[in-house]
């Protein structure tokens, strides 16, 4: 057992200070890996619905193992883009952490070795448009969490106008490139203001752990 404070002061607990805020009852988590996330949001408080997504079998085996005596977290075996079907993901070696349907660019595998691919998985993938109804009930104040390596434009698209439907989003960007065809963060941010969405806290990223470079970071916004 550890015991420890309460971690007010921590970046998390003051992120889901915010869904508090807003009045959150409905997380959709997609890229949920192992459920860290999820499990990070119950550990600091948050009570409503989860809904996770998570394409790959090894995390995916995990993630339902976590969700399993929780009745308000649902878990789905989808990868989330811009189309309806069956695409190829490129599994990491770091636990599927990295893990991404596009293609992992130098910079990335350099600066963690451990997280270059090691095989693939076919897999079926839902647009968030196609899934709303199943997953979304009228009245639900819904807060988007994308944490999918590079595809964040793709699981936009296919979320359309769905998005104007979110109270909050968070998405991760990235600085530099790391995958092929991945949106930068001048775009991310320009998306998120079109649709209404204003930033209000960021998240320390993935980190070059050789010179320091943050080369990605997690931005949460809302609706003012």
């Amino acid at each position: 057992m550890d015991v420890s404070r309460y971690p007010k002061a921590t970046p998390e607990y003051r992120a889901t200070q915010l869904l508090r805020r807003y009045g959150v009852d409905l997380v959709l988590d997609v890229g949920a890996n192992n459920g860290g996330y999820s499990t990070m949001l119950r550990r600091n408080g948050y009570r409503g619905r989860i809904v996770s997504f998570e394409p790959v079998r090894e995390p995916f085996t995990h993630l339902r193992v976590k969700a399993a005596h929780d009745p308000l977290w649902t878990v789905m075996p989808f990868a989330i883009g811009d189309v309806e079907g069956t695409v190829e993901i490129h599994v990491a070696g770091n636990q599927a952490a990295s893990s991404s349907v596009l293609g992992m660019l130098p910079r990335h595998a350099e600066a963690v070795p451990s997280s270059q691919y090691i095989a693939s998985e076919r897999v079926p993938q839902r647009t968030l448009n196609s899934l709303w109804p199943e997953v979304v009930s009228q009245g639900d104040r819904v807060f988007l969490k994308l944490d999918v390596q590079g595809g964040e434009k793709q699981a936009l698209v296919g979320a359309g106008e769905r998005l104007s439907q979110c109270v909050g989003v968070q998405l991760e960007i990235s600085f530099l490139p790391l995958y092929e065809g991945g949106m930068l963060y001048r775009e991310a941010l320009d998306w998120v203001g079109e649709w209404g969405f204003t930033p209000a806290y960021v998240l320390p990223g993935f980190t070059d752990p050789r010179t320091g470079q943050m080369y990605q970071c997690d931005v949460v916004s809302f609706r003012e």
